[in-house]
């Protein structure tokens, strides 16, 4: 059976753009008023023929359209809800996803609400320790919001952005760029238009940087500590900055972000976007992705690309009419902290604290190099095929720390077939799939071993003559708490 489309918002605020009543798109679709009103209303689903009708009158592509960008949002409205701050009962997935679906901007307005309160709860925090410790200095300093304002607008955008990414595909066609010749000609662009020099400098008396740009005397200096591609990218993004600045301006100026911390990091990134889909244009890409199945090192000696910069180009291979596999991506640092995070698929990630410890992106830091491949579940029972990878980048020096990432890369088990990366995995196989969650905050799985803390609204009773292998078993709210000796009514956690 079909899953039934209500897709009501969508239709109401298509019809609000272009300014039409319900009587005037009601005759265009060949449906009574009254009909349409049902449909804009979640009382009717969209039915093949009118969905037809509607691709044809405002010219959209119908996977967009019909594409269920409600479910990420379902789970991010999830996870906000399991705050403490909310007491009784969490709503029931179909309750959220009625909620989304009848307003998804009211919904996500209340997530900007919710991010405000956690800032604050942050601010409160430390100021308290502060005043107990007497101490001053930067302990009011929270967490910088405006880095998961511009994370979410990626996220919602599924991580495509398409006026950059045609203008890159556009610029590198008419200039002719090579995979096996970027850099040399990346520079000559630069010299050529904008007027631009490149110079390699050393690291001198502690000043390290990877990229500078002397607007007074059009200079590009950038570090010899940089691997090839890396120089590659940097020179596409002193492109995106020069060539691309009014495009990424009305992008910005779009995103109606809340201040001007997001409006700078913003623009990194858009810059970063361009620089991406520069070295590595849309059509060639993609077709060069399908070939060899999506091999990450395949594309790497193919482009002349990094092996994080070919996964997160993966992920933002979602242009209407020419989609690619929908993609993760994530890079995740040794102490667990999510510093990139990008998807295209359902795969949801924490907002908030650490990732789910069985999810193999934190076991590439054992085996340094390796790609690892794991079949893995998430509690919402959709199968995906996780690629993890660490990677290093050196400092250029002895007494400088060497960063070391973790990176991972991956997409839905039903798109096996296309990906290498499926070989030897039984995809049919419910129970081959390590059941993983977003994080032990939200997750309900009670049968976990890796489990560090409960859920957040779980109840918890302490018996003292029960262990578990588990380390905490509990009830959700709302179900009936098992009597002593009961394994669901047993907290453990504490001792060896």
């Amino acid at each position: 059976m079909q899953k039934k489309l209500f897709l009501g918002y969508k239709l109401r605020r298509l019809r609000e753009q272009r300014a039409l009543t319900q009587a005037a798109l009601a005759k265009q679709l060949e449906l009574s008023p009254s009909y349409l009103n049902q449909i804009e209303n979640n009382q009717r689903p969209l039915t093949l023929p009118v969905l037809l009708r509607i691709a044809s009158i405002f010219e959209i592509d119908l996977a967009t359209f019909v594409e269920d960008e409600e479910a990420r949002l379902v789970s991010d409205l999830r996870e906000a809800l399991a705050d403490p701050l909310f007491t009784g009962g969490a709503p029931g997935t179909a309750e959220l996803r009625n909620a989304t679906a009848a307003s998804p901007e009211l919904a996500r307005r209340a997530l900007v609400l919710h991010h405000a309160y956690q800032k604050l709860q942050e601010r409160v925090q430390s100021l308290a320790e502060t005043l107990s410790s007497h101490e001053r200095g930067q302990a009011l300093a929270g967490p910088q919001f405006p880095y998961e304002e511009v994370r979410d607008y990626f996220h919602y955008s599924n991580n495509y952005v398409g006026p950059l990414d045609e203008a890159a595909e556009r610029l590198s066609e008419q200039e002719g760029f090579r995979p096996a010749d970027m850099q040399v000609d990346l520079m000559r662009h630069l010299k050529d238009r904008h007027d631009v020099r490149v110079k390699i400098i050393a690291d001198h008396d502690g000043e390290s940087a990877m990229r500078i740009y002397d607007k007074t005397s059009g200079t590009l200096y950038l570090s010899a500590l940089l691997s090839g591609p890396s120089r590659a990218f940097h020179l596409a993004h002193q492109i995106a900055l020069l060539g691309q600045s009014d495009a990424i301006e009305q992008l910005i100026a779009q995103a109606n972000f809340t201040t001007e911390d997001a409006k700078s990091i913003c623009r990194v990134g858009l810059a970063n976007y361009f620089a991406g889909a520069l070295v590595m244009p849309y059509r060639a890409f993609a077709t060069q992705a399908r070939a060899v199945r999506h091999d990450i090192e395949q594309l790497q000696s193919r482009f002349g690309v990094s092996f994080e910069q070919v996964c997160h180009r993966l992920s933002t291979l979602q242009r209407p009419g020419a989609r690619g596999v929908p993609f993760y991506f994530v890079r995740v640092d040794m102490a667990g902290n999510i510093t990139k995070r990008h998807s295209a698929t359902r795969f949801h990630f924490a907002r908030f604290g650490g990732a789910c410890p069985l999810w193999n992106v934190h076991e590439a830091f054992a085996q340094p190099g390796k790609i690892l491949v794991q079949l893995a579940r998430m509690p919402d029972n959709v199968a995906y095929i996780c690629v993890a990878r660490s990677v290093t980048k050196r400092a250029g020096a002895y007494l400088k720390p060497t960063r070391q990432f973790a990176i991972g890369l991956g997409c839905e088990a039903a798109y096996a077939s296309e990906v290498v990366y499926s070989a030897g995995l039984d995809t049919s196989n419910a129970d081959a799939a390590v059941p993983i969650g977003v994080s032990c905050r939200i997750c309900e799985r009670a049968d976990c071993q890796q489990r560090a803390f409960p859920p957040i609204g779980s109840h918890l009773t302490v018996n003292e003559h029960h262990r578990s292998f588990v380390p905490y078993l509990f009830t959700q709210a709302g179900e009936e708490t098992g009597g002593a000796g009961a394994p669901n009514g047993v907290v453990e956690g504490v001792g060896g």
